[in-house]
């Protein structure tokens, strides 16, 4: 029978080509089950990873991919600070909606003024409130040691209720005709957050994504402080005898997560959203899980997995459009490439063995 070995070193070259196998593993298994669904599994699997690219339709989707990549990737940043040190928050679409309800309250409380400042501060309250609901989980965990995975979790639900109660109450547009959702901050110039160089897609959201990269990477790799969330993850007994205090990591990477992902909430409902809705939250805070140990937790490798997940978005639309494919297509897809991923990081630490019965 098989049984999995523990490696005494993981080899580098395999744990570069774990992801890339993942993503062809997800290919193939996703053709099989096109073609069980009785579509054309060539045609389905070009469909979400080719024509986006160069297909027809290629200059509208092209420019679609910075706006679905960008909440990715700076969701995944400050996720992938917290995993490095062994802090797992699950809970960052619930930080993503909270963030796009606080960014929003300040450009409605402030309508119809205009003026530079209304952005800015948008970005300040998104950030706080992502920051605020991340450290529900972190206070409860670091007071009476409850799992800051199953609060953040719940949480999310919270939030979501908490938009449906905003979106039917009082962010409800006076001039919406009773119907829910606030008013939309892309038609309030002060408060839009459109295209900054027109056919690219790239917004003030994109650049916060590429700010964040580089500070994850700075502050992993050239910080005191990233050092001790590696030692922590790592050797946590060990970085205690650093003097590294896990309360404060805990605070530090469930907050600085949550603030990212709030950012991204507003960036969202001051951009492509342009609203808070009773069905606010798209899944981002979700799918950024996926993008951060696609990325094998590293800046650069998210700037890339943000960049595929999203393309996995645009094709799923396309393929719904095109081939009318279910529209749970793109769920799936990440399902599995999460289940690959999973299952390929195992045997990057693990070799399978035959061990004869006796």
């Amino acid at each position: 029978m098989l049984r999995l070995e523990p490696r005494a070193a993981t080899p580098w070259w395999l744990a570069v080509a774990s992801p890339l196998m993942a993503v062809v593993a997800t290919m193939v298994a996703g053709g099989v089950l096109f073609a069980l669904m009785g579509f054309d599994p060539v045609a389905s699997i070009r469909t979400i990873f080719w024509d986006p690219l160069f297909g027809p339709a290629s200059g509208y989707s092209r420019p679609q991919l910075l706006v679905k990549a960008g909440p990715l990737i700076l969701i995944a940043s400050g996720l992938a600070i917290g995993f490095r040190a062994g802090i797992w928050n699950i809970g960052a679409e619930g930080q993503y909606i909270i963030g796009g309800i606080c960014g929003a309250a300040v450009a409605l409380a402030a309508y119809p003024a205009e003026g530079a400042w209304i952005f800015p501060a948008m970005v300040l309250a998104g950030a706080a409130g992502g920051w605020a609901w991340g450290m529900i989980p972190a206070t409860l965990r670091n007071w009476t040691g409850a799992s800051e995975i199953l609060v953040s979790l719940m949480l999310v639900y919270v939030a979501q209720r908490v938009a449906a109660w905003m979106a039917f109450g009082p962010m409800r547009s006076p001039e919406g005709f009773g119907m829910p959702g606030s008013r939309n901050l892309q038609h309030y110039p002060s408060a839009a957050n459109p295209e900054l160089v027109a056919g690219t897609g790239a917004h003030w959201g994109v650049v916060a994504a590429g700010l964040a990269v580089l500070a994850t990477w700075f502050l992993m790799s050239r910080h005191i402080r990233g050092f001790r969330i590696r030692v922590a993850g790592l050797a946590p007994r060990a970085a205690r005898f650093a003097g590294v205090r896990p309360e404060t990591l805990v605070a530090f990477c469930l907050g600085l997560s949550g603030a990212l992902a709030g950012m991204a909430g507003l960036f969202e409902v001051s951009g492509p959203g342009g609203q808070i809705t009773d069905s606010f939250g798209s899944g981002y805070g979700f799918t950024a899980i996926i993008v951060a140990f696609l990325g094998r937790l590293h800046p650069l490798g998210i700037l890339l997995a943000g960049l595929l997940l999203a393309l996995t978005y645009i094709g799923g639309e396309l393929a719904q459009l095109m081939l009318q494919l279910p529209a749970a297509t793109v769920q799936v897809f990440q399902g599995m490439l999460l289940f690959f991923l999973l299952g390929f990081d195992t045997l990057t630490r693990y070799r399978l063995r035959w061990r004869g019965t006796k």
